[in-house]
Formats: structure tokens, C-alpha cells, sequence
């Protein structure tokens, strides 16, 4: 707080809870999950470690990695009404739908009203699994295929492009997304954690706290900034020259226009994340046998970073990650959830475990008081 009486705004620097889960320090371009760095993770962990990481604040061995496979095959299938609904439900946005699926799903789970720390546990783990399962289910239904079940064979990453595409994804594109996942599983207080964790805090269930997560993700100043990056290499073209890449850049940042996928609030160095998207970008790009979308991406960074000295964030290389590997824009924002799941549901029994109502003041600015009450036949 800059000063007793005049807080900055967005809650910036002030510290609202504490949290065993995820360390930040934005000036370092740190970010570790229960004390690994994010590097470490994203080199030789798996999603499915990394959840039951955020879960239970260490890794687990050979054997506890086993079960938790085992549940998620066992949870990732959605239940019939579910399918029913997503097949009835309008022309809507991927997180509209996606808040609507995930809300409803409480309806079906016989643990929905069990606040038992074993039976949050359990939801936890079916959220985690189903999500992933309802995203891949809703972007291959706009896209006029039908559902495909899961294979209780793959694990996370496999069985989404699996589910999403209708094709066995091979071992790099497989390695690609579930280190897009580990990187986007948790992000400390971010506007969706803190609103999970603020609703957690009234003792409501977990799935009302995820929805609330789910509804401050599809606000644009939170979720939503790689599908516009990839908005704009697309309004770009992929046979674009570097010389009109300049010119359409350099028009952008002279109208004082925002280059999305640049910046953050935490971060005054790199985003640690986006050292291993732009790999990943590039090693994707070669592989399909062309790397327009990383070099464009590479050209735009180096303008913005020159004029601006601006560093790209998680969401500018995952745009071209993701449509290297095929995936519909529309579904980029919803695939953060299919990862930060993990994230919001640990941080949300953190909460219940040690709980107490979030109840902030406001910095009052309205008439001085007291004001003198004019009688309605006096105005």
C-alpha cells in the first residue's frame, strides 16, 4: 500500500493470504510450484505430477504417480447427461460453454455436498480429469465430429489432442502440450485464483468456487490474450514478409495500440514460461515442416522488446504452439483451464483447510458524511 489512506489500485503489492503452493518473484522471473523451478518442472515433470505436486506440496513416487493415473482414467469420462447438455446448448464462446459444463457437472457427482477434506480431494481429481475431456469434447462438436471417449491408456496431454482431433497424437506433440500444461498449472494470486479462493472462503462448494475461477478467466484483461495473438499472425498471414510484419507492428505501436501477448503485472523480466514456448514453438514448427508462425512471432517480439521494452508473456508463443498442434483458437482460453484447474482447485483446498472469510474494506470516495436527509417532497 502506497500510503494508510490512499491504496494502489488492483490490490497491487498488497498481500492477501498466505500459500504454500506457488512462488513468484517477478523480478528474477522466478515462479516455482512448492519450491521446484519452473524450469525443472517443465523439463522432466508431467502434468499429472505437477497436480498431484500443487495437491500435496511434494512429488510423488513411482507408486502414488500410478494411482493418480489410475484416477484420472477412471474420472475422465463425462456423464451422459453432460454430453446431452453440451450437444443442446447454442452457437457460444468456448468459456461460455465451458462454465456452463463445468457447473453443471456438480449436479452429477454423488460428493457434491461431501466437505469432507477426502471427498474434496476426490473432486478435485474429477474436475481436473473432466474439464480437460469437455474442452477436447466441445472444440471437436463445433467442429462436427462426435465425442470420443477417452483412452484409459494415455495420460492427460495424449488423451486431450486424442479426444480433440480423432488421431493418436505423436511423441512430440504429446511432450509439447503436456508441457504447455505444466506451465500454465499455477500462478499464485492471479485474478481467477483469488476469486476460487474468495469464494472458498464462504464455505461454498468447489465447484461454485471454480466457476468463479472460470468467470473472471473469460474476462479479456485475464484470460484470452494468445488467441488474439494468433488473431493477429493470422490477419498477418503465414507467407507475410518481414518487411510488412515491420510495417503493421511498427503502425500499431505508433497508434499507441496494445501488442497482445506482451507485458505482465508480476514480471519485469522475462516470464520464465515463455523461455519454453518459444521452444517449443520452434521445435513444433520444424517438425510440420514449417516455422512462419515462430518466425513472425520472433520478428514482433524483437520490434515490441526494441520500442517498448516489453517481454513476451506466457501468451504470446503459446498462440502459435497450440495452432501448430491444431487447435481451434476459440479453445485456447478454455486450454488454460484444462491446466489451471490443478491450480485453482489445490489453492481452493487450501483455503477450506485453513479458512477464514475474505472480507476486504474499500477505501471510501463517495459525499462526505453525513449528508442531510431531504424529505422526497423538498427535492
Amino acid at each position: 500500500m502506497a500510503t494508510a489512506d490512499k491504496p494502489k489500485g488492483g490490490l497491487e503489492d498488497v498481500v492477501a493470504t498466505s500459500s504454500a503452493i506457488c512462488y513468484l518473484d517477478g523480478d528474477r522471473g522466478v515462479l516455482a510450484y512448492c519450491g521446484y523451478d519452473i524450469h525443472d518442472l517443465a523439463s522432466a515433470a508431467t502434468f499429472e505430477e505437477v497436480c498431484y505436486l500443487l495437491w500435496h506440496r511434494r512429488l510423488p513416487t513411482r507408486a502414488e504417480l500410478g494411482d493418480l493415473q489410475s484416477q484420472f482414467a477412471a474420472a475422465r469420462a463425462l456423464p451422459e447427461p453432460i454430453q446431452r447438455l453440451m450437444r443442446s446448448l447454442p452457437p457460444v464462446d468456448g468459456m461460455d460453454a465451458l462454465r456452463t459444463l463445468t457447473s453443471a457437472l456438480g449436479h452429477y457427482d454423488r460428493e457434491a455436498n461431501d466437505s469432507s477434506p477426502q471427498a474434496q480431494y476426490r473432486k478435485a481429481v474429477r474436475l481436473t480429469a473432466q474439464v480437460g475431456t469437455i474442452v477436447a469434447a466441445w472444440g471437436r462438436l463445433q467442429a462436427g465430429g462426435g465425442f470420443i471417449e477417452p483412452d484409459p491408456v494415455m495420460g492427460h496431454a495424449a488423451n486431450f489432442l486424442y479426444m480433440l482431433t480423432g488421431n493418436r497424437p505423436n511423441a512430440t506433440a504429446i511432450k509439447a502440450f503436456d508441457v504447455a500444461l505444466v506451465l500454465h498449472a499455477d500462478h499464485e494470486l492471479n485474478a481467477s485464483t483469488f476469486a476460487a479462493r474468495v469464494a472458498a472462503a464462504t464455505l461454498t462448494d468447489i465447484y461454485s468456487a471454480v466457476v468463479a475461477a472460470i468467470g473472471a478467466l473469460k474476462g479479456p484483461l485475464h484470460g484470452g490474450a494468445n488467441a488474439e495473438v494468433m488473431k493477429l499472425l493470422l490477419e498477418l498471414g503465414q507467407t507475410a514478409t518481414g518487411e510488412r510484419v515491420d510495417e503493421v507492428i511498427r503502425g500499431k505501436l505508433a497508434r499507441k495500440e496494445k501488442i497482445p501477448g506482451f507485458g505482465h503485472r508480476v514480471y519485469t523480466t522475462e516470464d520464465p514460461r515463455a523461455t519454453h514456448l518459444r521452444q517449443m514453438s520452434q521445435d513444433l514448427g520444424k517438425r510440420a515442416g514449417s516455422t512462419a508462425w515462430f518466425d513472425m512471432s520472433q520478428r514482433i517480439e524483437a520490434l515490441v522488446k526494441g520500442e517498448k521494452k516489453l517481454n513476451p508473456n506466457v501468451d504470446f508463443y503459446s498462440a502459435s504452439t497450440y495452432y501448430t498442434l491444431g487447435i481451434p483458437v476459440d479453445l485456447y482460453t478454455p486450454i488454460f483451464a484444462v491446466s489451471r484447474m490443478s491450480g485453482w482447485t489445490a489453492h481452493v483446498l487450501e483455503q477450506y483447510a485453513n479458512n477464514r472469510l475474505i472480507r476486504p474494506r474499500a477505501d471510501y470516495t463517495g459525499p462526505v458524511y453525513p449528508q442531510r436527509f431531504i424529505p422526497l417532497d423538498q427535492r
